[in-house]
């Protein structure tokens, strides 16, 4: 059963640990990050980008597969089913798909139109049980198209923001999509602090968890971060399995070049990735 992640998130930011979002994108993603959730006994958040979900037919098709893996799989775990930086269309549309919970990323607004927009859309999702994340500050780099500067979110923009009665908040404090570059400064625990007192304890989310030391993994949790979210660390643990199978011509033994073969390393891959986030992120056993 897929629920809100507002619960899971306030249990995180009360109990000084984050739940780790990971990002899906065909169903050896899921079924990977379900059992794993399971076996650790640890709430977890399914990401969704607007890409991705159309690559996997639409939000209908997501929807429906991740509900039936959790019944098919016995999932107790709390599982959210999430949108990843959605526009306005798209968060509607996830709504629509039965989604549990959605992010609308208005940074790229003026301050009034994000707050316009985000007011409607946590309206509607709360009429039907389902949380939304908000953005203030653009997050740098780049994932699935969508593009940010990387700014540092002012505090009185993210408290008009969480004022709005969101469930959790993606503010930037440095952090970056996709690798991070040898001359990264860091995240700013100086904005990050301000951010959290401005906006009363509201959890706040961590964008860009791939490559961000342990250490200030750690740091941000205890200054009021609880969820973080993890994608190219995936993808480059299923890339690197894949290529290390097809270079030792596995694929070329027996029928290695069946698909359930060929994909099994990389599955193993997400795997041991997610597991080792989610006890960095001390969400094991808080299910």
């Amino acid at each position: 059963m897929l629920v809100s992640a507002t619960e899971m998130l306030n249990k995180a930011r009360d109990g000084h640990y984050a739940v780790g979002q990971f990002n899906i994108n065909n169903l050896e993603w899921t079924k990977a990050i379900l059992l794993t959730a399971q076996e650790l006994n640890s709430p977890v958040i399914l990401g969704v980008s607007e890409g991705a979900g159309k690559y996997m037919t639409g939000y209908k098709t997501v929807a429906a597969m991740v509900k039936a893996m959790i019944e098919t799989l016995n999932i107790t775990v709390p599982v959210a089913l999430h949108l990843d930086h959605g526009s306005y269309e798209g968060a509607k549309a996830c709504i629509e798909a039965d989604f549990s919970s959605i992010m609308f990323d208005g940074s790229h607004y003026a301050i009034d139109e994000n707050v316009a927009k985000t007011t409607e859309l946590a309206e509607l999702a709360h009429s039907k049980g389902i949380s939304i994340e908000a953005e203030v500050g653009s997050i740098g780099g780049e994932e699935d198209g969508v593009v940010g500067a990387g700014e540092i979110a002012d505090p009185a923009e993210c408290k008009k923001i969480a004022d709005l009665g969101i469930d959790f908040l993606a503010a930037g404090i440095g952090n970056i999509h996709g690798k991070y570059p040898a001359n990264w400064k860091g995240l700013d625990f100086e904005a990050l602090e301000k951010i959290h007192e401005a906006t009363n304890g509201i959890p706040l989310v961590l964008h860009g968890g791939t490559g961000i030391p342990a250490d200030m993994i750690k740091k941000a949790i205890s200054l009021g971060v609880s969820k973080i979210n993890v994608n190219t660390e995936c993808q480059l643990a299923f890339a690197d399995a894949t290529r290390k199978y097809i270079e030792a011509g596995k694929d070329l033994e027996g029928k290695g070049f069946d698909p359930r073969k060929l994909l099994a390393p990389g599955f193993e891959g997400i795997k041991a990735t997610v597991k080792e986030k989610m006890e960095l992120f001390g969400s094991v056993n808080k299910a």
